[in-house]
Parts: C-alpha cells; sequence; structure tokens
C-alpha cells in the first residue's frame, strides 16, 4: 500500500541515493567552473604574448626596470643599513647603476668608433680572406633574384623603393630620441620602485588576513629577491671576469681594441648558448680585420670557445649551480620566447624572468593539468612529494 510505512532500510537507501546524486552534481559543478577556469587561462596564455609583443613600448621598459630595481635590492638594503634614508638609499642605488652602465657601455661605445674608422682599410683584407664564400653568395643571390622576377614578371616600373638610413649615423639618430625617452622611464621606474621597496613591503605583508598568509608573502618576497639578485650578481662577476681575461689575452696577441672584444664578450655571454656562438662569430670577423694570416685570424674565436667552455661547465655550475638550479629545456623554451617578443633585450631578460616566474610558482603551486584530467587537485606544491617522502622515512 502507499500509505504504508517505508523500512528502515529502504529509507538509508534512498537517502545514500539522494547523497550520491548530490555529490555527483557537486563534483560536475566544481569540474565545470574548474574546466572553465582552465580555458580562460589558457586564452589568457595565448593572447598575453601578442600583447606584450605590441605594446613593448611601454611592456619592455617596464619590466626590464622591475628586474634590475630587484636585483638592486640588495644593495639598497645595504645603503638603508648604514643609516641612509629609503629615498637616499634608492638614488645611490641608481646612481652606482647607471656609473657601472656607462663604464660597460663606453668600454664598448668608444673603441668601436675607432674600429669603424679602419673598416674602410681592413674590408679588402676581410673580402680576399673570404673571397670563396663571397663568390658562393653572390651565385646564390644571383639566382634566386633572377627566379623571382620571373615568377613575378615585374619590369622596372613596377619596383617599389623603400627610404632607409644610409649610414649607422642615420640610424642612430633616428632611434636616439625615442632610446633616451625608454631609458629615462625605466630610470624613473627604478629608483621610485627602490624607494617604496620597504614600506611596500611592509603593507603588503601587514595586510594579509592571517599569520601563515604574511609568513607566506614574506618569504616569496625574500626568495624572489635572493633567487633574482644572487643570479644576476653572480653572472655580473662571472662575465666581467670573462671578459676581462678575453681581452688581455686578446691584447697579448697584438687584436685591435681588445676592451671593446672584452665588453661585447661580456654581455653577450648573459644570454646562454645563443650569446657565445655570436661572441665566435664576431672574434673571428674582428681576427680577419686585424691579422693578414688567415690562420692566426682562428686565435680569437678558438681561445674565447676554450675559456667559455671551462666557464661554462666548470665556473658557472660550480658557483650558480649550488644555489639556481634551472633545466636546459626551460631555459631554451624561455630565451626563444622572451627574444620573439622583444628581441635582443627580452633574451637579455629571459633568464632573470625564468627564475621569478619559478620562485612565484614554487611558492604558490603550478596548476596540475594531468590531475585535472584525472580528477586529482586542481594545484600541486613544488616540493610537497619530497617533504612527504621525509616524513614516511
Amino acid at each position: 500500500m502507499d500509505g504504508a510505512p517505508q523500512k528502515p532500510d529502504d529509507v538509508i537507501a534512498e537517502r545514500r541515493r539522494l547523497g550520491a546524486e548530490q555529490h555527483t552534481l557537486e563534483v560536475k559543478r566544481v569540474r565545470l567552473l574548474a574546466a572553465l577556469a582552465l580555458f580562460a587561462g589558457v586564452g589568457l596564455a595565448v593572447a598575453l604574448p601578442f600583447a606584450l609583443r605590441a605594446g613593448a613600448e611601454f611592456f619592455l621598459p617596464v619590466t626590464a626596470a622591475l628586474v634590475i630595481a630587484i636585483a638592486l635590492v640588495p644593495l639598497l638594503e645595504w645603503f638603508e643599513r648604514r643609516g641612509l634614508p629609503s629615498l637616499l638609499a634608492a638614488l645611490a642605488s641608481v646612481v652606482a647603476f647607471i656609473l657601472f652602465m656607462t663604464f660597460v657601455v663606453a668600454s664598448i661605445v668608444l673603441p668601436a668608433i675607432d674600429w669603424f674608422a679602419l673598416l674602410p682599410e681592413r674590408i679588402g683584407r676581410v673580402k680576399t680572406a673570404l673571397a670563396p664564400v663571397i663568390d658562393f653568395y653572390n651565385a646564390i643571390e644571383a639566382f634566386i633574384e633572377n627566379s623571382v622576377s620571373q615568377v613575378a614578371g615585374l619590369d622596372e616600373g613596377e619596383r617599389v623603393f623603400l627610404d632607409t638610413p644610409n649610414s649607422l649615423l642615420d640610424l642612430f639618430t633616428a632611434s636616439a630620441p625615442f632610446a633616451a625617452i625608454q631609458t629615462f622611464f625605466a630610470l624613473l621606474v627604478v629608483f621610485f620602485f627602490l624607494a617604496g621597496w620597504t614600506s611596500m613591503r611592509e603593507r603588503t605583508i601587514t595586510s594579509r588576513g592571517s599569520f601563515e598568509g604574511a609568513l607566506t608573502t614574506a618569504r616569496v618576497i625574500q626568495q624572489v629577491v635572493d633567487a633574482t639578485s644572487t643570479y644576476i650578481g653572480t653572472i655580473t662577476i662571472v662575465n666581467l671576469l670573462l671578459g676581462t681575461l678575453t681581452a688581455t689575452i686578446l691584447w697579448m696577441l697584438g687584436m685591435d681594441s681588445p676592451v671593446m672584444w672584452g665588453g661585447i664578450v661580456a654581455v653577450l655571454n648573459f644570454v646562454p648558448y645563443i650569446g657565445p656562438i655570436f661572441s665566435t662569430v664576431l672574434l673571428w670577423l674582428g681576427g680577419l680585420m686585424s691579422f693578414t694570416d688567415p690562420f692566426t685570424a682562428l686565435l680569437p674565436p678558438l681561445i674565447f670557445v676554450g675559456l667559455h667552455t671551462v666557464e661554462a661547465n666548470v665556473i658557472t655550475p660550480m658557483i650558480v649551480g649550488k644555489r639556481v638550479r634551472i633545466s636546459p629545456l626551460l631555459i631554451l623554451l624561455s630565451l626563444s620566447f622572451w627574444a620573439w617578443i622583444w628581441g635582443t633585450t627580452g633574451a637579455l631578460l629571459a633568464i632573470p624572468l625564468l627564475i621569478i616566474i619559478r620562485t612565484v610558482f614554487a611558492a604558490a603551486g603550478t596548476p596540475d593539468i594531468a590531475g585535472f584530467l584525472f580528477e586529482h587537485g586542481t594545484l600541486t606544491h613544488i616540493g610537497e612529494d619530497d617533504e612527504d617522502d621525509e616524513e614516511s622515512g
């Protein structure tokens, strides 16, 4: 009968069924929200590079300034411990950075002026040494031009000529004002960031809702500053020593403008893998312009390759490897990504940005796509498994 009371077992079974249905709906709801968040994150990740590239005039100097400011935080704190107010400490840090960069730029640009003055009389020597290669290149270029003209069927009246700079001076004159404005803007960002660093860090930590949140925030900030400043400072010292040693050996060989070549080597060595390749090629061209014997011209690049091999495989891993460990695959991906977005400057910023992003994700948690697909947690913390293994052991 319909009015007959249900048995206790039936009531329990009905409650379990309803509970299971409610749990299933809740799980589906959570996974739907997670899927929407995942798709939004993928869309943002796809759109962000194009936005950064399109807005390079703004994002590039700001990003470079923030990286430089983070690297200068230890120097700022050193000045503050000596009793300087935040504004004066920030000003002293910026002035020290400007003096250092002026020295680096002057060591490259001033000798380069003399070097370019010698190009007209040295170019014949290079052409003689590279005559077979130049002839082969000219043959290929003529073949390509003939093929393109035959396919396109263009006559002289249909060609379009672009007005381009006729010399390095014209190019420098056209780009110098904009570069000066960007540099001044970046220096202002560095100064104001450093001037408000102490108070900004205190407000960020004290505004947390719990003691654990404040402690985590303080730890993340300190880890980002330590990792970035340690890497940039250590690599700067290593590259300066490599450039100085290279310049000394080139001076002993009698190569022109050894200080300039040492500065080029030091700057390009900030770009892993790609920078040393460019340094080798440039030193080879410089050797062709400095020495009459083609085999003697090979000495500068060969010496640099030897020095770089020792530096990259012994010195740098011994100093930096204990503090900052990054996968070579991540380094290559970061280099290609930031170089595609911002060119040479992006390549110089690639490793510091990778360190900052990696440090933040290591503390905050990284998206676990595999866990989402197989119904695990949406976040996984780096080092969590290692801590569990240590506790179980």
